[in-house]
């Protein structure tokens, strides 16, 4: 289904200015979460980093917008956004489903629960990331587009297999618990892939 909907959404200059919005919007949001999980002093230079570079994602592919019109999406209003309810509650619902089974499983709380969430959802969302930047990649080179996201490609590669080096680190039973939240994630991405698929059957 995600195929055709970005096939659909790469057609027309509207749609993908909104949808590259939408992009921003959750490497923004993520890179927010990312700063918000900190300690406050002992703060390691992946953290930094990965904050940094999603930062500079939903920066880039915010500036993509401007190679398909210079009027549209200048704000994360609404408006300028793909099923926006779906996409803002995406994160938080899974920041916050992860917790409860990091508390129920680890028996985790204040910044213990905080870094341990942060390095699955991380990991849950690397392993989207992997997924569906190659998809959208590979229909803007069949669609001939401007817009490219290959730089992204790179570093979200670089970002899961550092993920994995610290979860090998928490917990000697990492794998199991991350295919728990690799389930939360699908069923909160299969409802915002089919929210959009709605909207785009409405606008058709």
């Amino acid at each position: 289904m995600l195929d055709s909907i970005l096939k659909s959404i790469v057609t027309d200059n509207v749609l993908h200015a909104k949808w590259l919005n939408t992009l921003s919007y959750m490497e923004n949001a993520g890179a927010k979460k990312i700063s918000a999980s900190e300690h406050k002093e002992h703060v390691n230079l992946i953290i930094l980093k990965h904050a940094a570079e999603e930062h500079r994602h939903a920066y880039y592919l915010k500036k993509q917008i401007s190679k398909l019109s210079d009027e549209l999406c200048k704000t994360y209003t609404n408006g300028e956004l793909l099923s926006p309810h779906y996409t803002k509650y995406y994160l938080h619902a899974l920041d916050i489903a992860v917790c409860r089974y990091l508390k129920a499983n680890f028996n985790l709380s204040g910044y213990e629960l905080k870094f341990a969430a942060y390095l699955f959802v991380t990991y849950a969302i690397e392993v989207r990331a992997d997924e569906l930047y190659p998809v959208y990649q590979a229909i803007l080179d069949e669609a001939k587009s401007k817009v490219n996201v290959k730089s992204i490609i790179l570093e979200e590669e670089g970002h899961l297999e550092e993920m994995i080096n610290q979860l090998i680190g928490f917990s000697d039973d990492w794998e199991n618990h991350a295919a728990e939240v690799i389930k939360i994630e699908k069923a909160l991405f299969d409802n915002w892939v089919g929210a959009l698929n709605q909207e785009l059957a409405v606008s058709a």
